[in-house]
């Protein structure tokens, strides 16, 4: 006998609303629809009426979990509309911000794929792992949530030596015991219960969909802006695309995994090679010139997409903001057909979504 199941707009699991309506056959979901568009913040209008070190501020809140990567990309797409160059130190400064965000961003998500799954101890180890690293953002930036560590020109923030120092510490202590994660994620027969074979996107659903970030590295598709479209720098790190071949939401968890070695590696590479010199290019409001310019950037979950468009005023013209859950969010109906409807809950969370980022 056929059901039709709707989960959302608001639902216990997801603390954003998305409606997804599932058309069952007893425990298996035969077919499922996603419906999005219940939040509206207005951000892109507003930036209309902020100058360009004002709307820093604002897209910073368009995400609380990737705040940076909004405002650094921001940033990045004036500056390329400008035609300056970030001195070095900058660069390098906006890099372990980033990286560091990358950590926080996987840990959270590892966290509640984790507690989805049930196992609740490494749950609580991935989000200790993720208190040391706010912890460490607000000793860098003064804030555990919107940074402010960018500005156009450069960064904001310089480190010293005792945050640098600090900064170390608090890697090796990450880096040990992601080990411990690694080594019970591949091998706890709970988790892949619950994960291996569950909510399958093959490398052509990927590609035919077109996801992005560690969802299609997930299914096998190296893609990543900071290899295919290096900026800030990147091209002078080492690092590997992480990509795992099983398509399955066991294979993202393994992915957030192994990015937060890449992260960690990035993170002191940089501290290695940090540049003297300037940070910024001055905190004069900027004069821009007519015209528009896009920027791409590898955002902790996918690819983030900004276009700006100027007048030739001290206000943005238009400002058009393109987010990774956008891609990823149509995957979901392909993964969710086959499955059970217990499972629904977890292949959902799995692209780790942020709704409230895509309906800005």
């Amino acid at each position: 006998m056929g059901y039709i199941i709707p989960i959302g707009p608001y639902h216990p699991a997801l603390e954003e609303p998305v409606h997804t309506r599932l058309y069952t056959e007893g425990e298996e979901i035969k077919k499922a629809e996603v419906f999005i568009g219940y939040n509206h913040r207005g951000i892109e209008k507003l930036c209309t009426q902020k100058n360009y070190i004002q709307t820093i501020s604002l897209v910073e809140r368009t995400c609380g979990i990737c705040s940076h990567s909004h405002a650094m990309n921001y940033c990045m797409t004036v500056e390329g509309l400008m035609g300056v160059q970030v001195p070095k130190r900058g660069q390098y400064i906006r890099v372990i911000i980033a990286e560091l965000e990358r950590l926080h961003s996987h840990y959270l998500w590892l966290g509640i794929a984790l507690h989805l799954i049930g196992h609740d101890s490494l749950f609580m180890t991935s989000w200790d792992h993720r208190e040391m690293i706010m912890d460490m953002l607000e000793e860098l930036t003064g804030s555990r949530v919107n940074y402010g560590a960018c500005t156009i020109g450069g960064a904001r923030r310089d480190l010293n030596d005792l945050q640098i120092q600090d900064l170390r510490d608090m890697l090796d202590k990450i880096e040990e015991s992601n080990k411990r994660i690694m080594d019970i994620g591949l091998t706890d027969k709970t988790i892949a219960m619950r994960t291996q074979g569950v909510g399958i996107l093959t490398t052509e659903d990927a590609i035919r969909i077109g996801v992005r970030g560690p969802h299609a590295r997930a299914s096998n598709l190296p893609v990543d802006v900071r290899k295919d479209a290096p900026y800030s720098s990147y091209e002078d790190f080492d690092f590997d695309v992480a990509v795992w071949p099983s398509c399955d939401v066991f294979s993202r968890v393994v992915i957030r995994i192994l990015e937060n070695i890449s992260s960690i590696s990035i993170i002191r590479q940089a501290l290695d090679n940090l540049p003297d010199g300037k940070i910024n290019l001055g905190n004069r409001i900027p004069k821009v010139k007519a015209g528009e310019y896009m920027h791409r950037y590898e955002a902790p979950r996918g690819q983030l997409t900004y276009k700006v468009v100027s007048d030739g005023s001290e206000y943005n013209k238009r400002v058009s903001i393109h987010v990774p859950t956008f891609k990823n969010a149509p995957s979901i109906p392909t993964m969710l057909v086959g499955n059970s409807i217990a499972d629904a809950g977890l292949i959902i969370a799995s692209i780790d979504p942020c709704f409230s980022c895509m309906d800005r």
